[in-house]
């Protein structure tokens, strides 16, 4: 299955600012999240963003709050992101078919809300270089668990080539320019 922009949007979960500093990579994963969401905002895909009980573990890292919509923000008390009944409805409001998904912990909040997607019969996408855990053997097995559970697992450019869909519009030629180096 392939994706595309106008049955899409990307849901970062948690990448917060008490919780990145003990996350494996975190560096990469932030400037990664960063690409897919000005890439998603260019593709004109709607995006979401997740943050567990920000009261305690902050908000969103400073670093992405300036590419991710403000009225996308939800607030969960739940690990996954399809138990927390707001966080559930605003999902389901924008009706997506297919859900691309960057955050942490691969294995715990990320995991949990890509398995509840997939039994609500989306496509859910993992983008394997967008997602990280503390320890890097909770996330291999947090993606191979989704594997075998029929999630597609992604890298960024695979998303960011298939939201562009061809080149030649003047979309592509921005994509191509700002964010292929």
């Amino acid at each position: 299955m392939l994706i595309y922009p106008n049955s899409s949007c990307l849901l970062v979960i948690d990448i917060q600012e008490k919780l990145v500093p003990a996350v494996h990579d975190n560096e990469t994963l932030v400037a990664n999240t960063r690409w897919l969401a000005e890439v998603a905002k260019l593709a004109k895909v709607p995006v979401l963003t997740s943050e567990q009980y920000p009261r305690g573990l902050g908000r969103t890292v400073e670093q992405l709050r300036d590419v991710l919509p403000e009225d996308g923000y939800m607030e969960k008390l739940h690990f996954s992101c399809m138990s927390d009944p707001s966080c559930n409805e605003k999902i389901n409001s924008i009706r997506p078919n297919q859900v691309v998904i960057a955050g942490m912990e691969a294995h715990i909040c990320v995991l949990q809300t890509a398995i509840q997607l997939k039994q609500q019969a989306r496509e859910v996408y993992v983008v394997a270089d967008c997602v990280s855990s503390r320890n890097p053997e909770d996330k291999a097995m947090a993606l191979e668990r989704m594997r075998t559970c029929g999630i597609h697992i992604v890298t960024k450019e695979m998303v960011g080539f298939e939201w562009m869909q061809q080149s030649g519009t003047p979309e592509f030629k921005e994509f191509s320019m700002n964010f292929l180096r």
